[in-house]
């Protein structure tokens, strides 16, 4: 029975989540043998939107209660790390070096895990425990070994996915998670030249950071940046002081220094021909692989509610550096 089911939705994925007549449910999407190597996998939904088993007049829809049932008879890779991160910081990147290797599966900011997470805040489910429930299903469903050598799998988190830490840690108590950051002023800078959904009110829940409803009104966009980091640095420092060991990655260490310790966490061997891909990838833009990376250089005023979230930043990056000795941790040993 498992090998029909599996054979059944070998290359599907349920995408995109949607109520109806107050029950939820899920589209599918065909995906073929496509890997998922665009920066952001709403690109790789784009490009997969085009194929011939979904143009169809017809869409593939089902009750989410059979994702359990049917993630289980699939032959899926278990998560090697989870990477979470403030923005700008060089996440794209990562996941983009971690995606080279074709044994290697990287899943960035995928929507229908987001939709999981935050069902509960839009009103789609009465508690987290959707999420508890079916996320791991997801997760099994978009891992699925479809070359069949298929050996590690990494989830690049939406930046807000911070907030739901202790969630994911309880239902991921082994697994490598990854803290990236970067210094708040070069954040703030970087989301002037592009806002992204977390600095620009209420797109995303407010209840979700811990904010009150009304905390957009009369605020910057900066403002509420600053508020937003503030909310991601109280996380990470609690977290470097309740979950040891994790595996804090600054924006500003060699490239080649963060994937060796990345490496290191998620029993990853970095061979010679990888290295250099990576130096050569490295190179150019994560967003737009096309084009040479450049940083510009901008000081322009920053707001003037940043320094708290400094000194946040000044003191996540006193722990790294005195607890750099994490990164060689063995999975095994984080409980």
């Amino acid at each position: 029975m498992q090998t029909i089911v599996s054979d059944a939705i070998a290359s599907w994925i349920p995408y995109k989540l949607f109520k109806q007549d107050e029950l939820l449910y899920c589209r599918w999407l065909y995906t073929g043998d496509r890997r998922f190597t665009e920066p952001f996998f709403d690109e790789t939904e784009t490009v997969c939107l085009s194929y011939p088993e979904n143009a169809g007049r017809h869409r593939a829809v089902g009750s989410l209660d059979i994702l359990p049932e049917w993630s289980a008879a699939m032959d899926a890779t278990e998560p090697s790390a989870f990477i979470f991160h403030v923005s700008r910081c060089g996440s794209t990147l990562i996941a983009q070096l971690l995606g080279m290797p074709e044994q290697h599966i990287v899943l960035a900011e995928v929507p229908f895990f987001d939709d999981l997470l935050r069902a509960h805040y839009r009103g789609q489910a009465t508690d987290e425990g959707l999420a508890n429930t079916l996320l791991p299903a997801a997760m099994r469903l978009y891992g699925q070994r479809r070359r069949g050598d298929e050996s590690h799998l990494f989830i690049k988190t939406d930046s807000w996915h911070l907030c739901f830490y202790q969630q994911l840690r309880q239902l991921y108590p082994s697994v490598p998670f990854v803290l990236l950051y970067r210094s708040p002023d070069e954040v703030i800078r970087s989301q002037r030249r592009r806002r992204g959904m977390q600095s620009v009110p209420s797109i995303i829940e407010p209840a979700v950071f811990g904010f009150d409803a009304a905390i957009g009104g009369g605020l910057s966009l900066d403002d509420y940046m600053v508020s937003v980091l503030h909310c991601y640095f109280t996380i990470m420092l609690e977290v470097v002081q309740t979950d040891q060991p994790v595996l804090l990655v600054n924006y500003n260490e060699p490239i080649m220094d963060i994937m060796e310790r990345v490496a290191q966490a998620s029993q990853l061997t970095l061979s010679a021909s990888y290295r250099e891909q990576i130096v050569e990838r490295s190179r150019y833009h994560a967003k737009y692989p096309d084009q040479v990376f450049q940083e510009p250089v901008e000081d322009d005023p920053l707001p003037q509610g940043l320094e708290p979230v400094m000194e946040m930043y000044r003191q996540l990056d006193q722990l790294r550096i005195a607890n750099k000795e994490q990164a060689a941790f063995e999975p095994s040993q984080t409980r």
